[in-house]
């Protein structure tokens, strides 16, 4: 007995049409994967200090929350560890992080 001839199911791709975008050398053309760099990032901050109140700025988890400074690092990129009010902790960049001034609160 003969085998029967196997066929395949032409390719998805086959029927997609070519991308159209836009050169490199055009001036409106930006790709979407690139990502955006802050270098102002780099620079050291001196208006931060160990105990100090700040709200978290930038993009993430908690941005918009009010935090306490623990302890600062400085490296290629300077960090901090800020407590957030709700008792988490964070590792934040000293870029995205804005001085908050201390409440008076009343006293006993």
């Amino acid at each position: 007995m003969r085998k029967r001839k196997v066929t395949y199911p032409v390719a998805r791709t086959a029927t997609k049409q070519p991308r159209v975008a836009g050169l490199p050398g055009d001036p409106g053309y930006v790709r979407s994967t690139v990502a955006t760099i802050n270098l102002s990032a780099l620079d050291v901050r001196d208006d931060l200090k160990v105990g100090h109140r700040v709200k978290i700025g930038g993009e993430g988890l908690y941005s918009g929350e009010l935090a306490v400074v623990e302890s600062l690092s400085s490296g290629i990129i300077p960090a901090a560890i800020v407590r957030t009010e709700a008792g988490k902790t964070r590792r934040v960049r000293t870029v995205d992080l804005e001085r908050v001034a201390n409440e008076s609160r009343p006293q006993a």
